[in-house]
């Protein structure tokens, strides 16, 4: 007995209910042109109610070899297998670039929604800052390290981060907002601030002036008063420094007119303005070499173990932290 052969515009359709009800374009001359369609597995009943067709029978490969047979589904199981198997082709659009964070937002929602995590049901803003925190230097780490997994991970935790954010803002009873507001947001700032390549506007600019344009855009949206305002003043005290140095040098505040003396703070505040000034970046410099010298440290140490000595005196220091770690 030959092998069954479905008939020719018989084809499998995968859809992907995290992109809502709608069809592969180069489906639907073949649902229009089929004698039959069915649901298959994998479908959300909301996608199945708006398919209103019925699930796929037990003989769906004797019938689509009679007639072209449509089966629309999630999922290839056992029912789309042996269509596949008979000769049915397989349609589905490709996933777009960003589907996954469907998931990544579904899954915050289930934690934060009723019968999900006491924990996260808890969390406000106040609650979570220490964990945007801690992940933000987290990540900070990961790119110092050039690992390349931990840095995948360390971006998935950022990223929850403003998911949790997200889902808790929209549940706030005088200014709700949710991760769709926040994306739209972000993406009209985005467009609206580059308009050498999204609008009309041809001209070429250099790095630095479109730093200077970006500036200018974002004062006018924002419509401040002051080249300091929108400066993150909670940011560890060597960044602030430098990004109010870059504020105050793009408005044409000289060098000597920053502050500068002889007390800690502002001797500091001169380093600081004095290498952002010179296209270095103090609070990247300084990490740098305090991670170096932490890293000197853990090699003296390893010396001091190894001599089998007791703790190393002044003059021992000195010449532990200038060896070499053999």
């Amino acid at each position: 007995m030959s092998e069954l052969r479905v008939a020719e515009g018989t084809a499998i359709v995968l859809v992907d209910d995290r992109l809502g009800e709608a069809l592969p374009a180069a489906a639907l001359p073949l649902v229009r042109k089929a004698a039959e369609v069915f649901a298959g597995a994998g479908l959300s009943a909301a996608a199945k109610a708006a398919l209103d067709v019925p699930e796929a029978p037990q003989d769906l490969v004797e019938r689509a070899a009679t007639a072209p047979t449509v089966l629309i589904t999630g999922e290839i199981d056992a029912a789309a297998e042996s269509l596949r198997a008979a000769g049915a082709s397989v349609v589905a659009s490709p996933a777009p670039a960003g589907v996954e964070l469907l998931d990544a937002v579904t899954v915050m929602d289930r934690l934060r929604s009723p019968g999900g995590c006491p924990w996260d049901a808890e969390q406000d803003h106040d609650s979570l800052r220490q964990y945007l925190v801690e992940e933000t230097y987290e990540l900070l780490d990961a790119i110092a390290e050039k690992d390349r997994s931990a840095l995948r991970e360390e971006l998935g935790d950022v990223l929850l981060q403003v998911l949790f954010h997200a889902r808790v803002a929209a549940e706030d009873s005088e200014d709700p907002f949710d991760v769709d507001a926040v994306a739209a947001g972000l993406v009209s700032k985005l467009v609206s601030r580059h308009p050498h390549v999204f609008a009309d506007d041809s001209t070429v600019l250099d790095t630095e002036s479109q730093h200077a344009r970006w500036e200018e855009l974002k004062q006018q949206e924002k419509q401040r008063e002051s080249i300091v305002d929108g400066v993150a003043l909670g940011q560890p005290a060597v960044a602030l420094a430098a990004k109010l140095t870059q504020r105050a040098g793009r408005a044409g505040i000289p060098l000597s007119a920053m502050p500068s003396g002889e007390d800690t703070g502002s001797a500091l505040f001169a380093l600081a303005a004095e290498a952002k000034l010179g296209g270095i970046d103090p609070e990247d410099a300084l990490r740098g070499v305090a991670l170096e010298f932490a890293e000197r440290i853990r090699a003296a140490e390893r010396r001091a173990r190894e001599s089998g000595g007791t703790a190393p005196t002044a003059d021992e220091w000195h010449e532990l932290l200038g060896g070499s770690d053999a």
